[in-house]
């Protein structure tokens, strides 16, 4: 007798799984969903699962330890860094994501950040709304044309925000190490080293993965590089900056301000000292997000899904070394 197909969503916050639903039914597989907090959870609901979804669970290596017939692990967004991909790979597990679902989104993201930053926006706002009527709270204010912004990485969604930039007037400038200088110059982007960018930005928004090399990349000394009027734009990876060193550059006004949409722990610690500084305005992850993205990012996983049951590659595979171990 053939046991029949089980796909588990380890965990979720959207208000409807229709696609994952049809996905399903499709491939006459049972559908479980889950709200695992736990490895010990995570465990339980995935030991004999053909496919996964996962959106913020920590797939680790001792999970996978008790996968019998695992196909493959597919993530409801871009970051892997909550599943372990070599542990995978030794499993013969394919491991996807979701790479171009809200590029357009997180770009008009960031830069929405760097305007309400450098026109101080929420500062105004909220002295307006404790009935202060004055514009020199916001002294000292500078017009973005002519301003340069540094990009940190210069992959999809960082080109995007350097031709919205443009349309600012800004000179974009960017670091990235894994581009050609043909690269920059067909988006009429200059490309430079990191210290360059550190120094030269009147803008840094950062779009690169969390990487050994990228851990903390913003830290202490980067801070002392950077001009005084800066404005720190992140909506990549909490993990980029470190925090402390933020809070202290803040403080000690080496840089002007930050923009933040991610943060090292989410959701941030209530006494975070970013939450109490008028000049960092906060958002909660929510850069990807539009109703048009949760669709594409659902669909998508959805039929990396039926690919897996399938017997297929994924679309997206994130550790093709996997097809020798398969």
């Amino acid at each position: 007798m053939t046991t029949p197909l089980k796909v588990v969503i380890t965990d979720y916050e959207y208000e409807t799984l229709r696609w994952e639903e049809e996905a399903a039914a499709q491939m006459g597989a049972e559908l479980i969903k889950c709200h695992c907090q736990t490895e010990q959870e995570l465990i339980e609901a995935t030991w004999d699962a053909d496919a996964i979804l996962v959106q913020y669970a920590n797939i680790t290596s001792n999970v996978m330890d008790h996968m019998k017939k695992c196909r493959a692990i597919v993530r409801y967004g871009v970051g892997l860094d909550c599943i372990d991909l070599n542990a995978a790979t030794e499993h013969g597990i394919m491991v996807g994501n979701i790479p171009d679902y809200g590029l357009e989104d997180i770009a008009d993201h960031a830069i929405a950040l760097m305007l309400t930053c450098a026109r101080k926006i929420v500062e105004l706002n909220q002295a307006v709304r404790e009935g202060t009527w004055d514009y020199k709270l916001a002294k000292p204010l500078f017009r973005l044309r002519g301003k340069t912004l540094g990009l940190v990485g210069f992959g999809r969604i960082a080109r995007m925000v350097a031709d919205k930039a443009r349309m600012f007037g800004l000179e974009v400038i960017a670091f990235d190490p894994y581009i050609e200088d043909t690269t920059a110059v067909s988006w009429q982007v200059s490309r430079a080293d990191l210290d360059t960018v550190l120094r030269s930005a009147d803008i840094l928004s950062l779009h690169a993965p969390v990487t050994r090399e990228t851990f903390h990349l913003i830290n202490d000394q980067a801070f002392a590089k950077m001009k005084r009027n800066c404005i720190l734009v992140n909506t990549a990876r909490g993990a980029l900056v470190d925090e402390m060193a933020l809070i202290n550059a803040l403080n000690t006004a080496q840089i002007a301000g930050a923009g933040l949409d991610v943060s090292e722990q989410e959701p941030m610690n209530p006494k975070n000292e970013l939450l109490n500084m008028p000049n960092v305005v906060i958002t909660p992850h929510s850069a990807w997000y539009t109703e048009e993205a949760q669709q594409s990012l659902q669909q998508q996983a959805a039929q990396e899904i039926i690919r897996a049951l399938s017997g297929e590659r994924l679309l997206n595979l994130a550790n093709p070394a996997v097809i020798t171990k398969m």
